[in-house]
């Protein structure tokens, strides 16, 4: 134990010093950013100025310090960060509108969400509310959902059973206890590694902080110390089936404890990430208050006051790269023009295989370096979403703020195995698993700017392979067969939510889906994949977390978005700030760390004054 400690102290002192001996400091976090949060903008004319400012040169700022490609979480996080540096940033995405995952869309008079669909670990003062007041200058409002945030119900034709998983620093643990009575050893130990977990996370994001070649000394097969530092390692790179089975035998609980899935089976996948994904949301699960796309409304204006600008409709072509091997820039396509935009610093948002295989010129993509980060990692699997837009309000229609996750099968690991082996002509009626989501029973303010409607949005993963035969096709263009397949999917979904939720049977009034091509298209995510590379085991080892980072060999080049880190939007942020701290040579958390600790100790001297 004692060995452990000293060690963990001794890596973190090592970041800190090589960082606080290279370059300069910026002050990057200060309290004077924040403002009163002002009344929502549902103006669309306002919204969409901000939003979808498109691409013209004389819209480029001058003299910039970055280039960003894609407007993701990621990629705002690190632009935004940048700018508080006094960088002159321009963010450059491909879509009609900045957001990416986090953007929104009408259809038919219903407003739906991408990929937002609950957030954790924005309770007062945490790291990650800290992080998004900085960059959105105070303005980003969440609501708290209802304590009881999941339900999981497993669909056996003999044996129907419904769990439910409720918010709370005990209450989580001790209201899974209550469903499963005998079970409380293995419940109390599942947590203690939950909570370990999340305490030695920061010690996977130092191996992309410190030098490589101090990360291959540390993780030397004999002469390696890594496994002394923390047991954080063991567990990463331990698959979750084999943890959990030495936990329990008891098949429910097994898939309670890894049922937020993400197109990886549990004994593929790490322990580390599905301990994560639970622990998010132990201190409640919350929804942002005007919908998803208050990211990116609110997170452009810290870019802008700098003297940059986020600027859509502007798919870039390649990054260049000069004779030195140092990236100079991008270009972007403007009708059949390919234009260039200059920056010493290029940084991708788009996810490793895209950076390195589509943007880059081909002698620089065949070296070994590159090769041999591609090789670590493959990429995620592609998901399937129908947005359903239902007659009434949340009242009139009985829907609530909680999520519910679908399984046909309490053997997760044979249940994906089976789906994900199935070739197209087999995907029809063979869905075992789905994710159902009513946005606007979260938000509040869906009812003042969408009354009378409703939505719901069912999700379940997909491969791209079923999709394939349409590469290369044009949006709404792609034939019958690619119709008969996405309707008959959406409409087995739809059958199966409206089993749960038949009160909504007659007020379903539109449906629309997204295939993994649709994610393509409007994401720009490779193969349909909206969680980036795959959460596989492998991922997670010492080795590929250290070298999948920020750098990347191309002098003047970074990564940032879920592949650096890992998934959702709290990956995507840290990506970014992991990222900024690569451009700055400064270890940011450092800084954000101290701005929580004055937080904590401003509030706990406001309480001792009133008291």
């Amino acid at each position: 134990m004692w060995l452990q400690v000293v060690l963990s102290c001794v890596l973190l002192a090592l970041v800190i010093v090589f960082f606080l001996t290279t370059g300069k400091r910026y002050k990057v976090f200060t309290e004077k950013c924040l403002r009163p949060p002002r009344p929502l903008v549902t103006d669309t004319k306002q919204r969409d100025e901000r939003l979808k400012r498109g691409f013209r040169m004389d819209r480029v700022p001058p003299a910039l310090d970055t280039v960003v490609i894609g407007s993701g979480v990621g990629g705002l996080t690190a632009a935004a960060l940048l700018s508080k540096a006094s960088k002159r940033v321009l963010v450059l995405e491909q879509h009609d509108q900045a957001g990416v995952c986090t953007h929104t869309f009408q259809n038919k008079g219903f407003e739906f969400d991408v990929g937002i669909h609950y957030l954790g670990q924005l309770h007062e003062n945490s790291l990650l509310r800290i992080a998004l007041d900085q960059i959105t200058q105070g303005q980003m409002q969440f609501i708290k959902l209802e304590e009881h945030f999941d339900t999981v119900i497993l669909d056996q034709p003999s044996h129907y059973r419904e769990y439910h998983i409720h918010a709370g620093k005990t209450k989580m643990a001790s209201s899974i206890k209550k469903q499963f009575p005998g079970q409380e050893q293995a419940i109390d130990e599942f947590m203690r590694l939950m909570k370990l977990c999340s305490k030695r996370t920061p010690l996977i994001a130092v191996l992309k902080l410190i030098p490589f070649w101090l990360v291959k000394f540390l993780v030397k097969p004999r002469t390696g110390i890594i496994r002394h530092i923390s047991s954080v390692f063991r567990l990463a790179t331990t698959s979750h089936s084999e943890i959990m089975s030495h936990l329990t035998e008891e098949k429910d609980l097994q898939t309670l404890s890894a049922y937020l899935f993400y197109g990886v089976p549990p004994k593929e996948s790490s322990f580390l990430i599905n301990a994560l994904l639970l622990q998010h949301y132990k201190r409640g699960a919350y929804y942002p208050r005007g919908g998803a796309s208050e990211f990116a409304f609110h997170i452009i204006p810290t870019i802008l006051q700098a003297g940059g600008d986020v600027l859509v409709r502007a798919p870039v072509q390649r990054i260049l790269v000069n004779q030195e091997g140092k990236a100079y820039g991008v270009t972007v396509l403007k009708g059949q023009d390919e234009i260039e935009v200059h920056a010493p610093v290029i940084i991708s948002n788009t996810g490793i295989f895209n950076t390195f295989q589509r943007f880059l010129p081909q002698h620089i993509q065949d070296t070994p370096e590159i090769q041999s980060l591609l090789a670590m990692v493959r990429p995620g699997m592609g998901s399937f979403l129908v947005f359903v837009g239902l007659d009434g309000s949340k009242e009139d229609l009985g829907i609530v703020s909680t999520n519910f996750w679908l399984y046909k099968d309490n053997d997760l690991d044979s249940l994906m195995e089976r789906y994900f082996s199935l070739s197209r002509q087999e995907v029809v009626g063979n869905i075992p698993m789905m994710f159902i989501t009513f946005p606007s029973a979260k938000d509040p303010t869906a009812s003042i700017r969408l009354p009378g409607k409703s939505c719901m949005t069912l999700l379940t993963m997909a491969r791209y392979e079923w999709f394939e035969e349409w590469d290369g096709t044009k949006q709404g263009k792609r034939g019958q067969d690619y119709l008969d397949l996405k309707n008959s999917m959406t409409q087995e979904l739809l059958d199966w939510a409206l089993t749960i939720f038949p009160q909504l049977q007659d007020k379903v009034v539109m449906v629309d889906a997204a295939t993994p091509l649709t994610n393509v298209h409007y994401l720009g995510a490779l193969r349909g994949a909206m969680y980036g590379a795959e959460h596989n085991v492998e991922r997670f080892a010492p080795e590929t977390v250290a070298s999948i980072r920020p750098q990347t060999p191309v002098t003047g080049l970074y990564l940032t978005g879920q592949d650096v880190f890992c998934n959702g939007m709290a990956g995507a942020l840290h990506s970014g700030i992991l990222c900024s701290s690569a451009v700055l040579h400064q270890i940011l958390y450092i800084d954000l760390l101290a701005l929580k600790y004055r937080l904590k100790y401003k509030q706990a001297n406001h309480k001792l004054t009133w008291q």
